[in-house]
Formats: C-alpha cells, structure tokens, sequence
C-alpha cells in the first residue's frame, strides 16, 4: 500500500493533474448549484473531455465533478430551499430555517467544512476496505461474475425507479443493447443493420451523455417556464466562512453522518438521499435536544452534509473493486474507467495498483480543492442560480455534440447519442429510470461472456451455478433483495388510500 501511494503521488503532483481536478470540481460546483443538473450529468459531460488524458488525470477530474456537485447541492438547498441534488433533501429541513434567521452565511460555512471532512473520510475508508474486497474477488470465477452481474442489475433496477418491474424492464433494455455488435465468442455479427460503426457494439460514450445528460436538456425544455427564473437569496451572507471549529464541537453529528455515508455508499443503487435522511434521523434521535431539528439546528446540516460526501468514498468500493457501481453518479463513472482503459474487478489492485492509489489520492485533493472553491467563491456560485435556463440548456447541448463527435469524428455517434437522449427523456419521464440501463449496457457482456464461458467449463451443465458457494450468495441475495422489494411494494399499495398514487 506505501509503495503504491508513493507511485500514484507522483502521478498526482503533477500541474496538469492539479489543474484537471481543480477544473472538474469547479464544474461540479457549479452544476450542484443549480436545482435539477445532477452529479451524473457532470460527470458525462467531462467523459468526452477526460477522453485521451491519462487515467489518474482522467478519472481524478470526474471524481472532482462528483464531490464539487455533492458539496454545492447546499447553496439552492440552504438559500432557497430548493434542494441543488436528491442528496440535499434534508439540508433544507435546518438550513433554510437557518438562512431565514439571517445566519445563511454560518450554515454553508457549515455545510463546507461538513462535506469536507465527510469525505476525506471516506477517502481513508475506501483504502482500508477496497482491497481487501477486491483479494476476496480472486477467487471468483465464470459463475461468480455471472452471478455478481445479475446481482448488481437486480440492485440497481430494484432502487432506481419508482416499480420495480420498470426497473427491471429498464435493465433488460441495457442488456438487449449490450448485445448489438460482434459475437464475444463466435464472432458473428448480431444487430448490426450493416451499420460498421456497430461492429465493436454500441458505444458507451454517447450512451452515457445521451441518457445522462441529453434527456436531462429535453425535459427541462419540455417543463420550460418562461416567467420561471431563480433569484439569489437576499439573506445576509457575510459570514460565509469555514466553521471547523463548530463542526467538530458537532462531533456526533459527524460521525453520525460519516458512518451513515460509509456504510450506504456501498449498497448499489441506494444513493445520497438515503445516506443522508439516515443521518439525520440518526442525528436527532440521540441528540439531547431533538426539538431543535427543523428549526436551524446547526447539527442537522453537518450530519446531512457530511453523509452526502462520505457516500462517495463507500459508492467507490464495489465500483473499484467489483465492477458493480454503487449509484446512477458512479455508474457513469464506471463508464469513464472502462473509457479510460481502467477494468475494474479483484486484479485491478495487483495489476493497476500505483493507479488506484492516484485515484484515491486525486479523490482527496478534489475535497481540498472543493473547500478553497467553495470558500473563495460562495458569493460567485449565488449569482449562477439567476443564469437563465434556456441559455444554459443551449449551452450544454452545443458541448454534448461537440464532445461525442470531437473524439472520433464519427457522425453515426450523434445519432446515437440523441437515440439514447430521446429513449431517457421517456424513461425519466415514466419513471423507469436510466441508471439500470447504463449497467445493462456495461454489465451485459460480463454477463454473457461468463454464462457462456462457464457453460463451456461445465460441459453444459447448469448446476455449479447454483452448487458453488459464492455464485450461490449472490443468487440469493438477489433473490431475497426481489422478494424484499415485491413485499414492500405490496404493502405500499394496501396502505395507500384508495385512488391514491403509490
């Protein structure tokens, strides 16, 4: 583990590194910021960029896009009460009451010093815990990659929308697109339609800012308002600094939401707004005075905050070390490491192991730089919420096309992207969601292959998927992960009122 600090520090000390974090966190910043762009768009809309740069600058840009837009989320959330991202929910239960006693300022100094600490904790427990998962993932097999395939899309599909059935819909679709392109084991051409830039398969690139961020463009011009425009908060926001001081005097609310983050972050598909209502709700039922929650409780915002940023580092360990993400944000970056050459699984650790240790430590100089910026530039990012929508969805559909098309030069790419832009708007808007897709799509052919390569091994025989231990875990967890959700689902509709929706 030293020596592979030592190697990814060199790759990380580096100015052109430095600079690419700097510029994904600001990004993230600014996307956070503004209600209804999420983490997940912004990582898309720098793959196209991270494109051809090496895998630690690569990957450390988008991580800072991730941990920018999970700590800015608080800006709207606090100023206005409109949560930036899902993750911010419950920002708004303490902050704005805060922001309407005058005190704006000392809750996003608050929520800075919160999101900061939150994940550079995660980043320590993401190096304590990743490998070892990883050296327990050696021992899988053809079955143990089928079956850890069909685990993550059952997760993901089961948490994405708001049915499970559409969920899973949505997942079958990823894995039906996974199949268009060469035959991984015959090497027959499958769904094609002549088309040569089909041959290698579809594209992951226009499919992740087609879903991500193209269908995003389309529903918020479809939902335009004309008469519709944020305004920045006109509360008192002199006293925007870092609260350390007072963050760690909430020292039960930090750990409450680091353990919240740590220990939800790796559950596939739960997602920030779980990590962070947990700790809130952890928070105040053993805090000595619960009814301060709700009224600009400076504890609430440093348990919710904290959590959002944790959940990063514990999302990052089946991503790192199974391949399986732990949410839609680090779906997309999956994308980005498969793009950057990155396989993630069990030998990336003895294989790539100086690049791991870079991208943990690039991770961490995205949180220093999320707080520089976030301090430095708290009154700037205010003044984003009054840009007009219309101008900024111009603006990120023009680099969509740019980004797609300028990295091979391939028009078919285009058409795909707006496929994909078109067929998420649907998803979105129906509630399937695109996240099961996305992995489908990249889970699809580790799914394929290895049924196909253990049913060569087996001779044919079914059994030592279901005979094999761990293929057999994943197996049931699954299945009782299905059987869980049905129940719950069924219990929500008995327990609806009749007519109502569920």
């Amino acid at each position: 583990m030293i020596s592979g600090y030592l190697e990814g520090l060199g790759m990380v000390l580096q100015l052109g590194t430095l600079l690419a974090i700097a510029g994904g966190t600001f990004l993230g910043i600014l996307m956070g910021a503004l209600p209804g762009l999420t983490s997940a768009m912004a990582v898309a809309l720098l793959l196209p960029v991270t494109f051809g740069m090496p895998p630690v600058m690569g990957i450390g840009m988008m991580l800072g896009a991730l941990c920018g837009a999970g700590a800015s989320g608080s800006i709207p959330a606090i100023l206005l009460n409109i949560p930036g991202t899902p993750s911010s929910v419950a920002t708004t239960f303490d902050g704005y009451p805060m922001a309407q006693k005058g005190e704006a300022g000392r809750a996003l100094g608050l929520a800075i010093v919160a999101s900061f600490v939150g994940g550079v904790a995660s980043m320590i427990i993401l190096s304590l815990l990743a490998p070892p998962i990883a050296d327990f993932a050696l021992r899988f097999g053809a079955a143990e990659y089928f079956s850890l395939s069909i685990f993550g899309l059952v997760i993901i599909a089961s948490v994405a929308g708001k049915s499970l059935l559409k969920g899973m819909i949505a997942g079958l679709l990823g894995f039906f697109a996974a199949t268009v392109g060469t035959d991984p084991i015959t090497g027959v051409g499958r769904f094609t339609f002549n088309e040569l830039s089909l041959l290698t398969g579809i594209n992951l690139l226009p499919a992740l800012i087609g879903l991500f961020a193209v269908s995003q463009v389309l529903k918020d011009a479809f939902e335009y308002d004309p008469n519709e425009r944020l305004q920045a908060s006109t509360h008192r926001i002199e006293g925007a600094r870092p609260r350390f001081v007072e963050t760690l005097q909430n020292w039960r609310a930090l750990l409450a939401g680091i353990l919240s983050g740590s220990v939800v972050g790796p559950v596939p598909g739960a997602g920030g707004s779980i990590a962070s209502l947990v700790a809130y709700d952890q928070t105040r039922r053993f805090s000595k005075h619960p009814e301060k929650f709700g009224t600009g409780h400076g504890a609430g915002i440093v348990s919710v905050e904290s959590a959002n940023n944790a959940l990063l580092g514990g999302a990052l360990i089946p991503t790192l070390a199974l391949g399986i993400p732990g949410e839609a944000a680090t779906a997309v970056l999956l994308g980005g490491l498969l793009i950057q050459g990155i396989t993630p699984g069990p030998m990336l650790f003895a294989d790539q192991g100086g690049t791991i240790y870079g991208i943990f430590l690039a991770y961490l100089v995205a949180n220093v730089f999320m707080l520089l910026i976030m301090c430095l530039g708290i009154k700037l990012f205010i003044r984003v919420l009054m840009v007009p929508r219309k101008q900024l969805l111009s603006a990120i559909l023009v680099f969509c096309f740019i980004g797609v098309y300028g990295v091979d030069g391939d028009v078919f790419n285009l058409y795909l992207m707006l496929g994909f832009g078109i067929l998420g708007y649907f998803l979105n808007r129906y509630d399937f969601g695109t996240a099961p897709v996305i992995l489908g799509l990249i889970l699809g052919p580790i799914a394929e292959s290895n049924l196909r390569r253990g049913l060569q091994t087996f001779e044919g025989d079914w059994t030592p998927f279901f005979t094999r231990p761990i293929s057999l875990a994943f197996l049931v967890v699954a299945l009782g992960l299905l059987v869980l959700t049905l129940w719950q689902n069924y219990r929500a509709n008995r327990s609806a009122p009749p007519g109502g929706a569920t």
